[in-house]
């Protein structure tokens, strides 16, 4: 019997070794960290509850449309305890406009009665704790524990995670890093790759990068600061001026602050 033949792209990451792979892995997120200085997470928030709540409320939704809802769902619902006893129906209203709003009422409702009863209305820290709370997935527990600030102390949770939303997991597979479609998979790959306090600023700047470069349908990679270290710098534009012209801003800050430049022309 004949050997089976290798997939080409078998055979692509069996020249990589493990070693150059986080070395090059690295090396991007350098990089990344010089062309993204401000990336961090876009929902505005006060607290961890409110975090959490605005985490839940951005499944399949925009960041730039949360922070138009939120001011008033957080003036109606300041804490835990309040939302515990919301009329379904109120909740539902204000949260329309972030789509699947049913659904997304429910796991409100049922996470701020677990806080409430279980938790004195604090947001626990650590993620075993976390992805048992109704609505709560791995992406929504790291994003809280990478970013949340005690009121109390003004000390950051500090807890290091990787969110793998959709960007993440494309960049991540574009890069080489991994091959892996399961979040939870390439969560674990991924991190295998960096240190441990660099995951979360690691996934603020993939984020970053998918919105501005590395777009899903036709990527930006004559414009891409990392394309001579990736191994798909030609699934895109790669002429320079088109790729250019192909740019989308980076953060809600980033399109506001064009936007007004334009209007001041």
């Amino acid at each position: 019997m004949r050997p089976r033949r290798a997939r080409p792209e078998a055979a692509a990451r069996q020249v990589e070794s493990h070693a150059a792979l986080v070395r090059r892995a690295r090396k991007i997120n350098r990089i990344l960290a010089e062309a993204y200085p401000d990336a961090r997470c876009e929902l505005d928030f006060d607290n961890p509850f409110e975090l959490i709540v605005a985490v839940v409320l951005s499944a399949q939704c925009t960041d730039v449309r949360v922070n138009l809802t939120t001011p008033a769902v957080f003036a109606r619902y300041p804490a835990a305890q309040d939302m515990a006893v919301a009329d379904p129906a109120q909740l539902e209203e204000l949260i329309r406009p972030t789509g699947f709003y049913r659904n997304k009422a429910k796991s409100l409702l049922g996470l701020s009665v677990a806080l409430r009863d279980q938790y004195g209305g604090e947001v626990p820290r650590t993620l075993d704790e976390l992805v048992k709370l109704p609505g709560v997935g791995r992406k929504t527990a790291n994003v809280v524990l990478g970013n949340a600030v005690d009121p109390k102390t003004g000390k950051p949770f500090g807890v290091p995670g990787i969110t793998v939303d959709t960007h993440f997991g494309r960049l991540s597979r574009r890069f080489g890093w991994t091959q892996e479609d399961d979040p939870v998979k390439v969560e674990h790959a991924v991190g295998a790759l960096f240190p441990k306090e660099e995951w979360t600023m690691l996934s603020h700047r993939l984020i970053f990068h998918g919105r501005r470069v590395c777009h899903a349908r036709r990527p930006a990679c004559g414009a891409c600061p990392v394309a001579a270290l990736c191994p798909s710098r030609a699934t895109g534009e790669t002429d320079p001026l088109k790729a250019e012209a192909l740019l989308r801003p980076a953060s809600a800050r980033e399109a506001a602050s064009l936007a007004a430049a334009r209007k001041a022309v």
